[in-house]
């Protein structure tokens, strides 16, 4: 993972962006992404959509995740860690397996 971070930032760096990526706007990047990602599925059935168009919005909100998590000097594999300990304790299996209720509905 960390080659990969280190060739989205070479990316933008060979472009001299990273002038613009403070916290804000790669927040709202990240966003506008992830709702081009979402129109993907509008107006459509659940599976009707193109893969590679997925692919390509997919990669877009990944790379701008990577990048807030990278200037914040995160290591990703420990706050996805830390968040699925979170959630387990949020939702035992005992309580959640099969079932989509809220954590404070269960």
């Amino acid at each position: 993972m960390n080659k990969l971070i280190h060739e989205i930032v070479k990316f933008r760096d060979e472009r001299d962006w990273e002038q613009f990526h403070n916290s804000k706007d790669l927040a709202l990047a990240l966003s506008i992404e992830s709702s081009e990602l979402l129109e993907l599925f509008l107006w459509k059935d659940s599976e009707d959509f193109k893969l590679d168009k997925l692919k390509e919005e997919l990669a877009d909100v990944l790379m701008y995740a990577f990048l807030i998590a990278n200037k914040h000097d995160l290591n990703i594999a420990e706050i996805i860690q830390e968040k699925m300990q979170k959630n387990a304790e949020k939702y035992p299996v005992d309580k959640s397996k099969g079932n989509a209720t809220k954590y404070n509905e269960l």
